[in-house]
């Protein structure tokens, strides 16, 4: 058949051929996708920034204040499998313009709350509002670019975003904070989920076609498997207070790890299960999940410690802490958009993977030197950069190809599963390497306390407070080291991981229909469907 003509023979007469040319609104389409995806990314650290004055605006005690980011990460990581499968269900655009909804007002009471409590509210509410936008925003994109070099540029687009919105977070929060009010960094995100909300319902096209009866949703597989991510969630983020070893951060890590397991069983059995097994039992897509979270692990790591030691070491400002992570935003966007897109049509995925983990592992080792005296330019601005190129190259191939031969009907629950390898390493990496930081700088602080007070103590003399401080100071750095350097280690296992497992080779270019039988418009059957979707990404060294 050819792809060119306009109808084809059979035996019954000639049958219109639906069309293949692409919506030309695409690229609008996908200022609207990154509007929103920057939006959700950037709002799980504009507030980090924001926290203390929030603190001291709503008289909020030190143990409590986590919540303004807890809350936000428990909704979000939890209920992103069962934000995917509406969007599946219910429409991927329709599911789009509810989240925006949804998200704005959330946004909006939190910025107007004069109580802890509402604001805890507030951002649980934009956290489940972001599981039901964050899915629907990369399936949309997975539709819309289906193949050749469109889909490599707008995955980069999408991965630039996705890397770098959490440093965007950084700087906004600055501004923000410095120069108008803790609030408006929820209220900021009222306009421009407004803008969205209109070029959606200009510009974004749902083409999910409905073949019989629709699914009904596996209420037991969302309490399952939502309640397994949110029990492991909730765990890492009582893990920095706590510790690994409170029996709490212990009994809801073993009990999210046998609700997960229980949900991977019923899933086998489910008549609609919530995640399709076989969307996770893929060689190439499963190892794509794993590569994102062990990266995100380090990553964010690294975000917790160089803001610390910018405003807590080095004595930055807000605004001048934000700002110092504008290089790394420059070399994630240079990396997805400049380097990683242009070579994804004609190299593996893993051949930028890999690379990518070397180059950003090589940037986090590089910290591991820093020393208490200022060195922005010196290790702090060159590790940046390595990091930002290399997370550029992994983020853009990970999610191409997380998403790469799912059936249309699908496509919501995998992208959903991209997001939650995101957001769980996420949650994981801070506490874990936070945890190793604290006890490693509390070791080195307590035995060199001891040993400065003895030598003072020979010479006649006692420890001074400048002298007190040049320790305390230095054992906080030399935990960043340590625990920087566990970052490095756990990045090269990302790259590692997506080498072993990652075999696709490079996306076929073939035209959105390719050569799958076509009947009269809209007749279009799920196996075809589903066909061209599977003939994106191929396995370079044959089938798992």
């Amino acid at each position: 058949m050819s792809s060119t003509g306009s109808t084809r023979s059979s035996d019954t007469g000639p049958i219109p051929i639906s069309p293949s040319a692409p919506d030309p609104r695409r690229w609008w389409a996908l200022v609207v996708i990154a509007v929103a995806q920057l939006m959700v990314v950037l709002d799980a650290t504009i507030v980090n920034i924001a926290l203390p004055s929030a603190q001291r605006a709503l008289h909020m005690s030190d143990g409590n204040r986590q919540w303004v980011i807890t809350a936000y990460t428990l909704a979000f990581g939890g209920l992103l499998l069962l934000g995917g499968r509406i969007a599946d269900l219910a429409g991927r655009k329709r599911t789009f313009m509810t989240g925006l909804v949804g998200f704005a007002a959330a946004s909006a009471l939190g910025g107007a709350a004069h109580t802890s409590g509402l604001l805890f509210m507030a951002r649980a509410l934009q956290g489940a509002f972001a599981a039901l936008l964050a899915p629907s925003a990369l399936s949309l994109l997975t539709t819309t670019f289906t193949v050749g070099k469109e889909r490599a540029k707008a995955f980069g687009i999408y991965g630039a975003i996705a890397g770098g919105g959490a440093a965007i977070g950084l700087i906004a929060g600055g501004l923000l904070t410095e120069y108008l009010d803790w609030r408006w960094c929820l209220y900021v995100n009222v306009p421009i989920a407004l803008a969205a909300l209109l070029g959606a319902g200009a510009f974004l096209h749902d083409d999910r076609r409905r073949h019989g009866e629709r699914p009904r949703l596996d209420i037991r597989g969302v309490l399952l498997g939502c309640g397994g991510l949110v029990s492991i969630v909730y765990a890492c983020s009582e893990a920095e207070p706590r510790g690994w070893g409170d029996p709490l951060v212990l009994g809801l890590l073993c009990g999210g790890v046998a609700l997960l397991c229980t949900f991977a069983w019923w899933q086998s059995r489910a008549p609609s299960p919530l995640l399709p097994l076989q969307i996770v039992r893929d060689r190439n897509r499963s190892g794509a999940f794993l590569t994102m979270g062990l990266a995100v692990i380090a990553m964010f790591g690294m975000f917790l410690f160089m803001t610390y030691y910018l405003q807590v070491v080095l004595g930055y400002s807000p605004v001048k802490t934000g700002l110092a992570f504008l290089p790394m935003t420059a070399a994630i966007v240079a990396g997805s958009t400049q380097i990683s897109a242009r070579l994804m049509n004609h190299v593996p995925p893993r051949a930028l993977m890999v690379p990518g983990a070397v180059l950003a592992a090589g940037g986090l080792f590089l910290l591991t030197f820093l020393p208490v005296e200022p060195a922005y330019v010196s290790h702090v601005l060159p590790a940046e950069l390595l990091v930002g190129l290399g997370m550029g190259l992994i983020f853009m191939p990970v999610m191409a190809t997380a998403t790469a031969g799912v059936a249309p009907h699908d496509s919501g629950v995998t992208s959903a599963t991209v997001n939650t390898s995101q957001q769980v390493g996420g949650s994981i990496g801070t506490a874990l390497l936070n945890t190793i930081a604290t006890s490693t700088s509390a070791a080195y602080i307590t035995a060199h306390l001891k040993t400065a007070a003895a030598t003072a103590a020979a010479t006649g003399g006692a420890l001074t407070p400048a002298a007190r401080d040049t320790v305390v100071k230095t054992g906080v750095v030399h935990g960043f080291h340590v625990a920087i350097a566990w970052g490095s280690g756990i990045m090269l296992l990302a790259g590692l991981v997506g080498g072993i497992m990652v075999t696709a080779g490079p996306p076929k270019h073939a035209s959105p229909l390719g050569d799958v039988e076509a009947g009269p418009p809209g007749t279009e059957t799920a196996e075809a469907e589903e066909r061209h979707h599977m003939r994106a990404y191929e396995p370079e060294d044959g089938p798992p």
